[in-house]
Parts: structure tokens; C-alpha cells; sequence
């Protein structure tokens, strides 16, 4: 079992130090799975891992019950906050209303500009802060900040429950249609205004709105969420990693979610299997899971043999604190003698 873990160890590591290697800009990691399963744990090992080798690193929670401060030991806020221990490893949680409230400012000046539009636009926002998926646009809202920006060598999101991260990551799209139709009505309604100007001597000069800096506005988001949709399925620079425990529930979960990652064009690299019994384990319960998660480890290599598997023990202590995530670190990327102590627990 050991050399098996071993060999994917190195293809995790081989995997992610050839993503860093091409210098074309910021690297994005998504870790994603069902709930409970270990995103957290391994978004944040993969965080001190990159950082150790001196890149600058910023892991981002997308899932509104934050767990990074918890295995950190650490408050965090909305804005990037150090990791103690590290000067180039930085943590954000974001707060879905502070994101609402930021995305709020950006309208402000538009709104300003033009009154006759800003009540419906205050009307929507509002509708928009009370409507389920508030979470995903928020985050979306951060990584299309992030994508803007070369802040940061790596970003690192640990995502909210499968669910929450397919409608997150089917954003682009949705957002996409929704503004080509929006510029589509803006574009007809400048025409009609610009028309009607010309025949009716209607309307003061204060109260003129101005529809073609309106457009351009829609036009550059539209190259905004375009160019996100390109980094999100570029295999170069976005890597998805699914993280399942050998449990049927758990394996089938992340199945469908690889199929609907695929079908947004989302690069999937890896699968990490946590929380397995160890071979050494004496007791007779203990030994029955094995067996079961020693089936499934055969199902998950069925379901996906075409990607890179690695392996993470279940360990005797909780995975919290630095030192414990510098070891599971080592388990998935780190050197062969360390990774048997560890696995040997």
C-alpha cells in the first residue's frame, strides 16, 4: 500500500510544481468534494506546502461555515489576513454581506450618473441580498478580483459543499448570458433615446443619461467574466481537486460533480482520498473498515483511473494547528521517509 501511496504522492507534487513552473500568470487550485469529507484540511496543507517553497499564496474560503480559522487557530476577516508563522501565506473568508455592500459602492457612482435608473438598481440589489445564491455571486464577485490582480503567485479556494461550488462555478456562464442580453437592451434602448432626441425637444441637459458610458461599463464586465471563464477551463493555470473518503455516498457524490465540472470545462487533476485506516490497525471493528474502504479504493479507481490519485491516512490527532497541516503537506507532497512515519500512525 505504501508504494502505491508513494507513487501518487510524486504525481501530486510532479502535477502541481508543473502548473507552477509556467509563468503566465496567477495559478488558481479549487478543492471541492461532499461536506465533511476534508477540503479545508487539504486546501489549507496545500497553502503552507506552496508557501514553504516561497511562493505568495492566498487561500480563499468560499463556504459560509468558515473552517480555515479553526484549523489555523486564527480569526480571519473578509480582507487578506497573515497566517501567523508566515509571511507570504494569507487567508481570506469571505463575508457574502460585505461582498453585497462592496458590490453596492461600485454601483454608487453608475446610480449617481444616472437617477433615472438608480431606484430599480437599489430595487434589485436588495432582491439580490435576500435570493439564494448570494454566497456563490459573492465569491465569484472575490475571484474575479483575484483574477484582475498578480497580488498573489497562487490562489487557493477551499469551496463550499458540491452543491454550493457547482452553482459558483457555473457562474461565469449564467452571468455571461445575462449581460450579452443586458447589452442587447441597452444597446436598443440608446439607439430609441438618441432617435427621439432628435425629433422631440424633451428633456434638460441635467437629466440626459448617459447610455454610452453605460454600455462601455456593461462591455467591460462582459470582457471581465469572458476572461474568467478562459482561466477557469485554461489547464495551465486552474487546477479543480476533488477530495473523497472511501465511502460509496461520498465517491457517487463526486462523480456527478466531475461529469458537471466537465460540462463548464473545468480542469480536473487530481482526486485525494482521505481518511484511510492505516494497514497496521488491530482491532477487529477497525479492521472491517479497512476491508470496506480497501473495496471502494477499487471504486474509485474505476470511476477515476484517468487521474492523478493520492492518498491521506486517517490520523490520530485532529488536523489542526501549523505543524499538523506541515505533515499532511509532506503526506501529499513531501519526501518519502516522512510520508512513511506519518502513514505508519
Amino acid at each position: 500500500m505504501l508504494s502505491k501511496i508513494k507513487d501518487s504522492i510524486n504525481s501530486l507534487r510532479g502535477i502541481t510544481e508543473k502548473k507552477l513552473e509556467n509563468k503566465n500568470g496567477t495559478k488558481y487550485i479549487m478543492f471541492g468534494g461532499k461536506g465533511g469529507v476534508g477540503k479545508t484540511t487539504m486546501s489549507a496543507a496545500t497553502g503552507v506546502y506552496l508557501a514553504q517553497k516561497g511562493l505568495k499564496v492566498v487561500i480563499v474560503s468560499t463556504d459560509p461555515a468558515h473552517s480555515l480559522r479553526d484549523i489555523f487557530e486564527q480569526e480571519f476577516g473578509h480582507e487578506p489576513t497573515k497566517v501567523k508563522g508566515f509571511d507570504n501565506l494569507y487567508v481570506v473568508e469571505i463575508d457574502p454581506q460585505k461582498a453585497m455592500e462592496e458590490y453596492k459602492e461600485k454601483l454608487k457612482a453608475q446610480i449617481e450618473e444616472n437617477p433615472f435608473l438608480g431606484e430599480m438598481l437599489e430595487d434589485q440589489l436588495e432582491m439580490a441580498a435576500l435570493s439564494p445564491g448570494t454566497d456563490e455571486s459573492a465569491a465569484f464577485d472575490v475571484f474575479l478580483k483575484y483574477m484582475d490582480s498578480n497580488e498573489f503567485d497562487v490562489v487557493i479556494f477551499d469551496t463550499a459543499p458540491t452543491g454550493h461550488t457547482l452553482r459558483f462555478l457555473g457562474m461565469p456562464e449564467v452571468m455571461d448570458k445575462y449581460m450579452t442580453k443586458l447589452i442587447k437592451l441597452r444597446k436598443q434602448m440608446s439607439g430609441f433615446m438618441k432617435m427621439m432626441k432628435k425629433l422631440l425637444p424633451f428633456g434638460g441637459k441635467g437629466e440626459d443619461i448617459d447610455y454610452d458610458k453605460m454600455l462601455e461599463e456593461l462591455e467591460k464586465m462582459k470582457e471581465r467574466i469572458v476572461k474568467a471563464r478562459k482561466i477557469l477551463s485554461d489547464p495551465e493555470r486552474t487546477s479543480f481537486r476533488l477530495v473523497v473518503i472511501p465511502e460509496e455516498m461520498s465517491i457517487l457524490e463526486s462523480e456527478r460533480a466531475m461529469k458537471a465540472l466537465q460540462k463548464y470545462g473545468i480542469p480536473i487533476d487530481a482526486v485525494i482520498v482521505n481518511q484511510l485506516i492505516p494497514e497496521d490497525v488491530q482491532c477487529d471493528f477497525c479492521m472491517a473498515r479497512r476491508e470496506l474502504q480497501l473495496k471502494r479504493l477499487e471504486m474509485i479507481k474505476e470511476k477515476f483511473g484517468d487521474k492523478v490519485i493520492a492518498y491521506v491516512p486517517l490520523l490520530r490527532t485532529e488536523a489542526k494547528g501549523i505543524e499538523a497541516l506541515k505533515q499532511i503537506a509532506k503526506i501529499l507532497y513531501g519526501e518519502e521517509k516522512e510520508e512513511q512515519e506519518v502513514t505508519a500512525q
